[in-house]
Formats: structure tokens, sequence, C-alpha cells
């Protein structure tokens, strides 16, 4: 029934992460992490500071919920700040003031720039559902209805499970499998049967951690052993390579 769709024939459902592989706002996200992390950066060290950079992005935050993603870079460099409060208000030197500062960056990129969808995406969840497979899409954003009704996909997707319901839902976001497996428990498939999309590794990581029946790693960014490494089954550039 699927192998036309490139996964294993007992796939019933596919579970997509949203930025770097339905949308091209990954490339927006890492641009405000930067600008936020290195002004951040240069105010507490000067301007000696080491820059935030592509290798910090991929390893202590891509695909993590935004407070993880500050604290496991400022672990890296050896910085601790007070955990604060999720509505701090973006110039308070607390993690979770730094996060909202990073979205304050990434609202205004998105809004002055445009979202963009990856259109072999849309094709290829379009030929999912075409098949009778469920779908769900799986963000560690608190942006993705937004994102979604500005590209118009919220149709594509059966189940959705992102940074707002994690946090009502005390959900631990990837690397951890927890939000991959509430999204297979809504849509009543085993984890098994299930296939996770992703272009960060910590997002394979959770397919693999989570006993997904398959983990396809997109790879937009010459990341493809590291996808492997980090869980993947298969590795594309392009979901359109799925079906060829």
């Amino acid at each position: 029934m699927t192998t036309d769709l490139g996964l294993p024939d007992t796939i019933r459902a596919c579970l997509f992460d949203l930025d770097g592989v339905v949308t091209r706002t990954a490339v927006v996200h890492a641009a405000a992490w930067k600008e936020t992390f290195d002004a951040f950066l240069r105010d507490r060290e000067g301007p000696g500071h080491r820059p935030f950079d592509a290798r910090d992005y991929d390893r202590y935050v891509d695909g993590r919920p935004r407070a993880d993603g500050v604290r496991t870079f400022l672990a890296s460099r050896g910085i601790e700040l007070p955990e604060g409060s999720p509505d701090d208000p973006p110039d308070t030197a607390t993690v979770h003031g730094l996060g909202n500062r990073k979205n304050e960056r990434l609202l205004e990129k998105i809004r002055t720039e445009g979202v963009d969808a990856y259109d072999s995406s849309v094709r290829y969840i379009e030929a999912v559902r075409a098949r009778g497979l469920a779908t769900a899409v799986v963000s560690s954003s608190a942006n993705t209805v937004d994102v979604l009704r500005s590209i118009g996909a919220e149709h594509l997707f059966d189940v959705r499970i992102d940074g707002v319901v994690a946090a009502e839902r005390g959900l631990p976001g990837k690397p951890r499998p927890d939000t991959f497996l509430a999204a297979a428990e809504a849509l009543g498939v085993p984890p098994a049967q299930a296939a996770v999309f992703e272009d960060a590794l910590a997002g394979t990581e959770a397919g693999r951690a989570g006993g997904f029946g398959y983990v396809v790693g997109v790879d937009r960014t010459g990341r493809r052993a590291a996808l492997y490494a980090h869980g993947a089954d298969r590795v594309v550039t392009d979901l359109s390579e799925l079906t060829r």
C-alpha cells in the first residue's frame, strides 16, 4: 500500500516535523537564534566572545523546545541563568527571557520575510493522505498554528502536537519521543506503524527512541551522516525522492 511513498507496507501514519520539513522556516529560526545568542554573549563577554555558529545550532538548539535550546546551548558555554517564568519580558536575563527574545526576533522575521512551504513536501503529504494514511504535525514551535495558516496547510494534518500542546500536557520535547508518541496515540496508531519525518538531529533521535517503524531524515544542510547516526532509517534531501 505504501511502497510508492517510499515507506514500509506496515506504515499507517506519518508524523511530520514542521520547520525544515514542511516549511522553509528552519533557516529563519537559525538566524533568530544567532542574533539572540550573539547579542547576549557580546553583552556578557565583550567583543572577543565566541559567536554562536551552525554547529552550535545543530547540536544544542535545532528541534528542541525553546527553553531547552537556551539551557543546552548556555550549558555548552558553562553559563547558568535563572529559569525565570514563561512570561518573562524579552530583556530579562533568564532562560525564559532569552527564549522570548529569540521568539520576538523570529516573529519579526516571519512578518517581514514571510513563510514559504516546500511545495514537494506539500505534494508528498497530499499523496500520503490520498493513500488513506493518517497525518500529524509534531513541532516544538509555539507558532505552529500561525505558520500553517500562513501557508494554507492546516487541512493537511489530522493531529497537531506542538509547543503549545506540549506545554499544556507537560510533554518533554525532542530528543525525548513523547511528542511523537502523543501524536501516534491521538491517531490511534502504534509507534511501530508510524513514520517520523525530521530534519533535526534531536528529532531523528526521538524517532529512534520512540520505537517508530520508520524514521526519514531530511537533509537540507549537508548533515546526511549525522542524521543516520542519530537514528534515521533513510535520509533524503527532499521528500520527492521518496516517490521516485
